[in-house]
């Protein structure tokens, strides 16, 4: 399905609460939203194969924008409202968009941005005016609200996040469906969702995950439950208020909600979650062991990424029998290689490829696309692990943040796992730097649970912690701490600025 049927079939069912804005928004009303915008895009200029880039808050705007252009046949790019200036004009050209629309708010904060476009760039404003920005609100007004007579199927352009160089765009042929529900990283949700699924939205919705999974409930009839910005305990003050029934989560919020108090945990029902889905970032063992204890077996993790080469899952059941797995592959089969190209057997760690991968392109870069590609044509994301004898994955890190100290490749997920278990760590990154006898030396950031008790005596108490759980050449040389690591929303550790600052010390 696609929302436009509940438009006309069920216009006042609510497709999305907005939580903190206290504003509900209905299908029928989404249905006009997207269809004077659409009308708004034409008038100017915007055409079928045209790219439009947009830098939206959690709001209604970012879904009427959405829908707008989608049914044009453009390509659309939602972009992180914390991107700088620069960051937001660099996406703008190498995208090749023709179009910017970004929240008036935003504007306020990047006066410069103007100077930073190619002077064809058309820019429009969304909730409120500015200066210089075509007033999106009153210039869709002015629109017919009716169904498109000839609407065309467009697609969004992701780009990547961005954690070990720039960001990459992910394009792919326009699409023949406009919320395609088959797709293999949202099947476990599509299995149990219905026009009655309460979905609760706790992340921004221009990542991947967060702006797939908020696609497919509008594909169903179901109802998005909003959050502006993550905060643990309203999060579970939603779940009982709307009665959520599932959910999308990174492993950095079940840390938050675990912290609450234990009074809090207990204020809240939270029996009506039975689909809780999480993914983005290694989930550390000892805090999935405590989620399921506290809400039940009813996480379910996905192992995938923006550029869709593959997907694997495992239900709560499977990881208790296989924990720090990521799942298997939900698609076509998974094969570990070697730098050389040779493949591995069960228990050895190479690089994970995805066997008859979908059609992707990195935009405007052949070089990054081949670096991903297999010489049989496999794709990887990137990352390291290995496979069990049962076919499930594990993850042991990024292959560009293997660390080799004296000769011993080091895994800094594996390190990472053994800091953050830690009751005094709330948060960690473990990289390598320059070491002149051994090549490098493995180095530890940590965010404290107390920020007094950063120090030194903490450090050395770390440092022994890990020499009783892991080999002495995988553990930390030294230890700093930092009062927040540089993760996104979405959970993703940007470690490249930290291992860069400390490289030059």
């Amino acid at each position: 399905m696609h929302p436009s049927h509940f438009g006309k079939t069920a216009p006042e069912d609510v497709c999305a609460i907005f939580a903190d804005d206290n504003f509900s928004l209905t299908y029928g009303e989404l249905e006009r939203r997207a269809n004077r915008g659409a009308r708004l895009l034409m008038s100017q200029g915007l055409r079928a194969g045209d790219t439009l880039v947009f830098c939206l808050e959690n709001d209604a705007a970012f879904l009427a924008v959405c829908l707008a252009a989608q049914r044009i046949g453009v390509y659309f790019t939602p972009v992180s409202t914390r991107a700088t200036a620069e960051e937001l004009a660099y996406i703008v050209a190498d995208s090749g968009a023709s179009m910017l629309v970004i929240a008036a708010s935003k504007v306020a904060t990047m006066p410069g941005l103007p100077g930073l476009l190619d002077p064809g760039v058309h820019r429009i404003a969304c909730m409120g005016e500015v200066a210089g920005y075509l007033d999106w609100d009153r210039a869709a007004a002015g629109f017919d609200d009716s169904e498109l007579s000839d609407p065309a199927c467009g697609e969004v352009l992701l780009y990547s996040s961005g954690t070990t160089g720039k960001p990459k765009g992910v394009k792919r042929a326009t699409m023949t469906r406009p919320y395609d529900s088959a797709d293999p990283r949202l099947a476990a949700l599509m299995q149990t969702c219905t026009r009655d699924t309460v979905f609760l939205s706790t992340s921004p919705l221009y990542h991947s995950a967060p702006f797939r999974y908020a696609c497919a409930i509008l594909a169903t009839g179901g109802t998005l439950i909003v959050m502006k910005r993550f905060d643990p305990e309203q999060a579970l003050a939603l779940i009982e208020r709307y009665q959520c029934t599932a959910s999308l989560w990174v492993p950095t919020m079940f840390s938050r909600m675990l912290r609450l108090p234990d009074a809090v945990k207990r204020r809240y029902q939270l029996l009506s979650m039975t689909f809780a889905v999480h993914g983005a970032a290694p989930c550390p063992v000892y805090v999935k062991e405590a989620m399921i204890a506290w809400w039940g077996p009813v996480l379910y993790e996905v192992y995938a990424g923006t550029e869709g080469v593959g997907t694997c899952g495992i239900t709560s059941e499977e990881w208790l029998l296989h924990k720090g797995s990521v799942g298997r592959s939900t698609q076509a089969p998974i094969h570990i290689f070697d730098d050389e190209w040779h493949e591995l057997p069960a228990g050895q760690v190479g690089m994970i490829f995805f066997e008859g991968t979908g059609n992707f392109s990195y935009h405007g870069d052949a070089a990054k696309t081949e670096k991903v590609t297999s010489p049989q044509g496999w794709r990887t994301y990137g990352d390291l692990g290995y496979v069990d004898a049962e076919g499930y994955l594990y993850l042991t890190g990024r292959k560009s943040f293997t660390i080799i100290t004296g000769g011993v490749n080091v895994y800094p997920q594996e390190v990472e796992d053994v800091l953050g278990a830690h009751p005094a760590v709330a948060d960690c990154a473990v990289f390598g730097i320059p070491d002149e006898d051994l090549g490098e030396q493995v180095k530890a950031v940590v965010q404290a649970v107390a920020p007094h008790d950063a120090g030194p005596e903490l450090g050395q108490e770390l440092i022994a912690w890990c020499r009783s759980k892991l080999s002495a050449i995988k553990c930390p040389k030294t230890i700093d701490f930092d009062p927040a690591l540089p993760r996104e929303p979405n959970g993703k550790l940007y470690k490249l600025p930290l291992q860069q600052r400390y490289a030059r010390r």
